[in-house]
């Protein structure tokens, strides 16, 4: 499987580690009401799509970015890659 990295093109996808789903980046806040549960769901509950899924990658045996990595878990093809910075400065999270 290629990633074609943001900031360096095409790259294999052997060079990343996969860290799981996207929606990581969004860490609940630990200081409001019921901060045990959401962070019991940010812990232990995941989805198991089958089809297009928002991914965090690492780029280990590179340039050591974070990328979120949009694929179809069928077909495992991509069809959007992000850098996570960027996808978290969007989302009002500080990267």
């Amino acid at each position: 499987m290629i990633i074609n990295h943001p900031l360096l093109g095409p790259c294999d996808a052997q060079e990343f580690t996969y860290k799981g789903d996207a929606r990581l980046i969004d860490r609940p806040d630990g200081m409001a009401d019921g901060a045990d549960a959401a962070f019991y769901n940010y812990a232990y509950l995941r989805d198991n799509p089958a089809g297009q899924h928002r991914e965090l990658w690492f780029h280990e045996q590179g340039d050591r970015s974070w990328l979120v990595v949009t694929r179809n878990t069928v077909t495992h093809e991509i069809t959007q890659v992000e850098l996570a910075r960027d996808v978290a400065r969007k989302s009002g999270r500080s990267a």
